[in-house]
């Protein structure tokens, strides 16, 4: 039997009260259309490296193969938007952009203790089973977060919320209480196109699909390997993640700085220098980003995409720092860094410093790094 209506504004109430902006409730049966969509994306190979979306793809399109035994989730938005315009900085060369998710401590952290006390809250006062989900279980979150009526995923494919624009970070607790479900939300993206057209790297095949491997958010934070030459200068100095298509949402003009302390910029982070990001050594990366989702992608990949940034900035000074890592012990770190003095050194520059390194470089892919560079 479904509960009654107050047991939901209760829950609701509570999750509020922990801190959450938002809180709605969808029935564990309500993304139907979920698992062929993701099998389509999926077939389509545009998940890139991300193999984990494949090997639970069952339990990812499907709430209920996850955990048999939910009836309702409860979704959970927590608005994490900046106090200011997180594109200005893309103007600033020589200085690294970091996705706004990313400049404060990592959400996984702060939504998972609020979920945890939500989910307490569920269990003992109504007598009944939890599980809690944050990003890192296979739980389709903005699908469940749009039947739940948090917001609809726009044609970015990211959520939309007309309190909250592009702002929030979501998550879920399955419970096996029989809630009433919220009205799922309607699309309100109407004619715009924002987002589709301002993505540098055009990473969206048509409205409402993504290509992730030519996304700067994958290529920049999933991708392991080297960044693909094609995409390399439209990344520009974004050095983790990217906000283009959330930033120039409409519906950010009823968003609002976010009240979470925790997730507020680091000062660090806000215009971080890239000579000074590039000469740091696995101790001094973990210690930079200790608390910070940064620290998950590893010193080696960071410092590839602060390369790729640096030899986009046009500042012919940044090209010692470049050159000190073309003897780093990452082939990922010295390919990135071929590449970058490709672009900032004169012609006759890197053609003496190519005769010098390239002959002593074991890596078949930094040689081709250097084979490449066209000069």
């Amino acid at each position: 039997m479904t509960a009654p209506p107050l047991i939901a504004e209760r829950i609701k109430k509570q999750a509020i009260g922990l801190g959450f902006d938002d809180a709605r409730i969808a029935r564990a049966d309500a993304i139907p259309d979920a698992p062929a969509r993701l099998r389509a994306f999926l077939d389509a190979g545009r998940h890139g490296d991300m193999a984990w979306m494949e090997t639970r793809a069952g339990e990812r399109g499907d709430p209920r193969t996850l955990w048999a035994a939910a009836r309702s989730i409860v979704m959970l938005g927590l608005n994490y938007g900046p106090d200011g315009d997180p594109l200005a900085i893309l103007e600033q060369r020589d200085r690294g952009a970091v996705s706004v998710y990313a400049r404060g401590r990592d959400y996984h952290d702060v939504v998972k203790k609020k979920l945890k006390a939500l989910g307490r809250f569920i269990a003992e006062t109504f007598a009944c089973e939890v599980k809690v989900f944050v990003d890192t279980a296979p739980v389709m979150e903005k699908p469940l977060a749009e039947a739940a009526g948090v917001g609809w995923q726009g044609k970015h494919t990211n959520l939309v919320s007309r309190r909250h624009g592009s702002w929030l970070f979501l998550g879920a607790v399955f419970t096996t209480l029989d809630l009433e479900a919220d009205e799922k939300g309607a699309d309100h993206c109407g004619q715009c196109r924002r987002c589709l057209d301002i993505c540098p790297t055009d990473a969206f095949p048509a409205p409402y699909e993504l290509d992730a491997r030519r996304c700067i958010s994958y290529l920049t934070i999933e991708h392991k390997g080297p960044i693909p030459k094609e995409f390399r200068a439209a990344i520009g100095n974004r050095i983790y993640g990217c906000d283009d298509c959330l930033a120039v949402c409409p519906w950010n003009k009823f968003a609002s700085a976010s009240r979470e302390a925790q997730l507020r910029e680091r000062a660090d982070l806000a215009a971080p220098p890239l000579d000074a990001l590039s000469a740091l050594g696995d101790g001094a990366f973990r210690e930079r980003f200790s608390g910070s989702p940064i620290k998950r992608i590893g010193r080696d990949r960071f410092v590839r995409n602060v390369l790729i940034a640096i030899g986009n900035s046009g500042e012919a000074g940044l090209s010692r720092h470049a050159r000190a890592l073309l003897d780093d012990p990452s082939p990922l770190v010295r390919g990135a860094a071929v590449w970058a003095l490709s672009r900032l050194l004169a012609a006759d520059d890197f053609a003496a410093l190519k005769r010098k390194h390239a002959g002593a470089e074991a890596d078949p892919g930094v040689l081709a790094e250097w084979r490449e560079a066209g000069l």
